[in-house]
């Protein structure tokens, strides 16, 4: 039996599930699941929950029981493959089968090489028929909602996505360092919408020393506040820095041993990384992030390690807002090299150009960086 109609309406419901997942399941992905009884009639459907708790499928298979429903000959529709290994929760392709379905629908497979394929093999040698929408625009959409989280298994980083607000002549600040605040408010939402999506936020000692942010999501809500990382080679940040104040955890990248004035703070990990030049080998970095199960990585730093991120090859994709002003001199968004010629500039490719409230959000992405979503 082919994918039909049906069938892509109820994935399109289940990724909507998936996308209520956003800011509570790192380091998980984001997984929608609809449960339909063998009459056709809803059975029940849920999101994944924090890491530790239910999956997706489990959620919609509870509430069909709190629904009193009889799951047996029904059908699943699922955004990604149900696991088929222990980790903190038993595998979902055995709660699918004990409770009797006859058909599951996957929008894709899983990266994860624990995963990757078995679990549609287990649920089919256990007789259930599976389709798989992998090559629809379902599967892609599904893919992309979970971009970090393939980016990690099958680059081994995470999805780098760099922030940047600036003027239309490319200004970040005025020369004294002045930038609350370029865009607006409807902006300043939006870009914390995106913090939400990340496993953590990244900026460097300079943005902490000039502007000492929070660097937290407030403007939205979010059961999770993403990890914290500061890039501060020198060791030059204090311990009053309000990065470093608590609830939650804080990483600092270091190329030092020289005891540092944020040891004193609280929930501070610090790790020295150093590359051959005395500041953070930021590839390791990457690495480091990964290895802690950090699939999309936000970055909101000044034009110095905006640049080292650009010259080591590092960034995925800018998400860039730009204001409808001009301020002539003033920082920009990257202190780069001066190039010889035009053809060694990096290539991007637009992925959309959005109004948001007065000001314009565009994400552009490095040519072939997503090629593992094909």
């Amino acid at each position: 039996m082919a994918i039909d109609e049906r069938d892509l309406l109820q994935l399109q419901r289940a990724l909507d599930l998936a996308e209520s997942a956003v800011g509570r399941s790192e380091p998980n992905p984001r997984v929608g699941c609809v449960l339909h009884d063998a009459a056709g009639r809803l059975a029940g459907e849920g999101a994944t929950q924090a890491a530790g708790d239910a999956h997706a499928e489990v959620v919609a298979l509870r509430q069909a029981t709190a629904n009193g429903a009889d799951l047996r000959g029904g059908t699943a529709w699922v955004t990604l493959e149900p696991c088929s290994h222990h980790g903190r929760t038993p595998p979902c392709c055995d709660a699918l089968i004990t409770a009797g379905l006859a058909r599951v629908v996957v929008a894709t497979i899983d990266p994860n090489p624990q995963v990757a394929g078995a679990g549609v093999r287990r649920l089919r040698e256990a007789g259930l028929n599976v389709e798989v929408a992998d090559g629809l625009p379902l599967a892609r959409r599904a893919r992309e909602l979970n971009i970090g989280f393939f980016s990690r298994m099958m680059r081994g980083r995470p999805w780098v996505r760099m922030k940047l607000a600036a003027s239309l002549d490319g200004k970040t600040a005025l020369p004294d360092g002045q930038s609350q605040w370029i865009t607006g408010e409807a902006a300043r939402s939006d870009g914390h919408a995106w913090r939400r999506r990340a496993g953590a936020l990244l900026t460097g000692a300079g943005t902490v020393l000039a502007d000492d942010p929070r660097l937290d999501v407030r403007l939205v809500p979010i059961d999770r506040q993403p990890l914290r990382v500061v890039v501060d080679a020198r060791l030059q940040c204090p311990a009053r820095s309000r990065i470093f104040a608590p609830p939650g955890q804080v990483l600092v990248y270091c190329a030092t041993d020289v005891p540092s004035p944020e040891a004193a703070a609280s929930g501070v990990e610090r790790i020295k990384l150093p590359d051959d030049n005395g500041k953070v080998h930021l590839p390791g970095m990457l690495d480091d992030l990964a290895r802690r199960g950090i699939n999309e990585l936000h970055v909101e730093a000044g034009e110095k390690l905006n640049a080292s991120f650009l010259r080591e090859h590092l960034v995925d994709e800018l998400l860039l807002y730009l204001a409808p002003t001009v301020l002539g001199a003033g920082l920009d968004m990257f202190a780069g090299p001066t190039l010889a010629r035009l053809a060694d500039a990096p290539r991007l490719v637009f992925a959309e150009a959005t109004p948001v409230g007065h000001d314009l959000r565009i994400r552009a992405r490095f040519v072939g960086r997503d090629a593992f979503l094909a």
